[in-house]
């Protein structure tokens, strides 16, 4: 592989030295949600988490981290955050918010730090996949390097994508 630009999400893991691997894949199709990029990187979607921008109904902004094969289920989120609701944010509002792009939103290295709650079942995980900031690239790392990194904390707020009543899909 070429060499690339390091994202801000890269430069942040480097400064706190947790370990990680850098994987790309094509984006051309004009594909970037989660199952495309799973499919496209050859990995179990289980290991493919999806960055999730919320806003609780006390304004206060929230991320969820969640496998890319379930849905957030907003009530478990909303419980987790401690607050009384919880919707996602519109698209247009992402950027300005995060500095990211859907499809290349990382949990990392927000414009923000945001209070982030990672689901529950990537702890049983050895790594997992998350977007390293840029559509297309993804960096693998320890579930709990990346706790660390975005001070989250774990619950379980993801159920299946047939359970659409109450839940919220591919929105980075």
């Amino acid at each position: 592989m070429s060499k690339m630009s390091k994202t801000n999400a890269m430069r942040l893991l480097d400064r706190e030295k947790i370990q990680y691997d850098i994987t790309s894949y094509e984006t051309g199709d004009g594909l970037v949600d989660g199952i495309s990029c799973a499919h496209k990187l050859g990995v179990d979607p289980r290991e493919v988490y999806k960055t999730l921008v919320l806003k609780a109904n006390n304004g206060e902004f929230f991320v969820g981290i969640i496998p890319v094969n379930t849905e957030l289920d907003l009530k478990a989120m909303a419980a987790a955050a401690q607050v009384k609701s919880i919707q996602p944010i519109p698209l247009k509002e992402l950027k300005p918010l995060t500095g990211y792009e859907r499809g290349g939103c990382s949990p990392i290295g927000m414009k923000k730090q945001l209070s982030t709650i990672v689901d529950s079942a990537a702890l049983s995980e050895e790594r997992i996949y998350v977007s390293a900031g840029r559509i297309g690239t993804q960096v693998h790392l320890s579930p709990r390097d990346l706790i660390d990194m975005t001070r989250a904390t774990t619950a379980n707020i993801s159920k299946q994508e047939e359970d659409h009543e109450g839940s919220y899909g591919d929105h980075t």
